[in-house]
């Protein structure tokens, strides 16, 4: 368990850190929020880098930092591997001597990831020799990562590790991420306010905001939740569901994913069959009928049941869609809740758009 609970302002009037959240070890737990909200403030305090006035920081039973009896476990000694959004690579060594930087790092017996492993994974063999300077961002930020799992820490802290590459080098190293959440199973402490980070990588969420934590837990449940602006505001927020991919119809070019709601008939995806997925669903891709429609393009059509009623943007409404065990939300117009008598209870058909699932949409992060 990462347990923190932060105090900490910035002069008289300056800006205030007032943050607590607790979250499941080993997994990825995100820090989400706009940018000066206090993620990278709080990620630095847990990493010992900033001293906070106040506040207490225990990973899986050892106390990290607890003010109210003087316990500051220095930097050093916290076994934090951190990431930064600049990769801090050593700029006159090679790759293979920073890398092997982080195995110095490492305290003497400790267990974890060897060298070649870690090299294999990240994909970065054919770098050893070059310098920094001869790496592209992606490559940089890789053989970053690397060096700190090589210093085989307690808990991986990243901070914005991809906000300075463009959208190509990101999704280059998205799927790195990936898989070092699968094959080491450590605590993370991810900082982001890119939506598909969050999407790709987060099991648990933090929702921050102007130096607080306005929300906190599992994503596919924060998701749902119609109470959250950080979320529900943004036009690419919708429900995060769990699927496994059922079939390929090559044919057709379509895969089938099942869910727990039912079946999604999705673009074809490269992945085998039993895969497990993790697929965003926008509340402005999701239309709604009051009886079920015939010839439509759409292949998505679910019978759900209408739980709730919200507000969204101006002149829009957020509607909470039962599916069986899942939740859907729907995006629509005031108009269209008044011009169909919507009210909750009652049974509609949710409309989902195959081409919603194409990689160019779910790419897609701007609020």
């Amino acid at each position: 368990m990462l347990d923190v609970a932060l105090t900490h302002r910035f002069g008289p009037k300056g800006f205030a850190l007032d943050a607590a959240f607790t979250s499941p070890t080993p997994g990825v737990t995100v820090v989400f929020g706009p940018s000066g909200c206090g993620k990278s403030t709080l990620l630095v305090a847990v990493a010992g880098l900033l001293r906070p006035q106040s506040g207490r920081v225990e990973l899986d039973g050892t106390l990290l930092l607890d003010t109210a009896t003087r316990l500051i476990v220095p930097p050093e000694k916290r076994r934090c591997g951190v990431v930064f959004q600049d990769a801090r690579l050593f700029p006159h060594l090679s790759v293979e001597t920073n890398l092997r930087y982080g195995l110095r790092r490492a305290p003497r017996g400790a267990e974890g990831p060897g060298f070649e492993e870690v090299v294999a994974l990240l994909g970065i063999a054919h770098l050893l020799h070059r310098r920094p300077a001869a790496l592209s961002g992606g490559e940089r930020q890789r053989v970053a990562l690397g060096r700190a799992l090589l210093s085989r820490p307690h808990i991986l802290l990243m901070d914005e590790p991809l906000a300075a590459l463009d959208a190509p080098r990101r999704a280059e190293v998205l799927p790195f991420l990936a898989r070092v959440r699968e094959r080491f199973r450590l605590p993370i402490l991810y900082v982001t306010h890119a939506l598909d980070e969050v999407d790709q990588l987060a099991d648990h969420l933090v929702l921050m905001e102007a130096g607080r934590v306005q929300a906190a837990g599992p994503l596919e449940d924060l998701s749902t939740r119609t109470d959250l602006p950080l979320l529900t505001a943004r036009r690419d927020g919708g429900a995060v569901l769990s699927c496994t991919l059922l079939d390929h119809d090559p044919a057709r070019g379509l895969s089938r994913l099942g869910f727990a709601g039912g079946d999604l008939r999705v673009p074809l995806r490269e992945e085998a069959i039993g895969t497990a997925l993790r697929m965003r669903v926008r509340a402005r891709d999701v239309s709604v009928a009051i009886t079920e429609p015939k010839g439509l393009s759409v292949q998505n059509i679910l019978p759900a049941t209408l739980e709730s009623i919200g507000p969204a943007a101006p002149h829009e409404a957020m509607l909470r869609l039962r599916l069986g065990n899942a939740i859907l939300l729907s995006r629509v117009t005031a108009d269209a809740v008044a011009r169909l008598e919507l009210h909750p209870g009652q049974p509609l058909w949710a409309l989902v758009k195959s081409a919603a699932f194409s990689p160019a949409a779910s790419a897609e992060s701007a609020p």
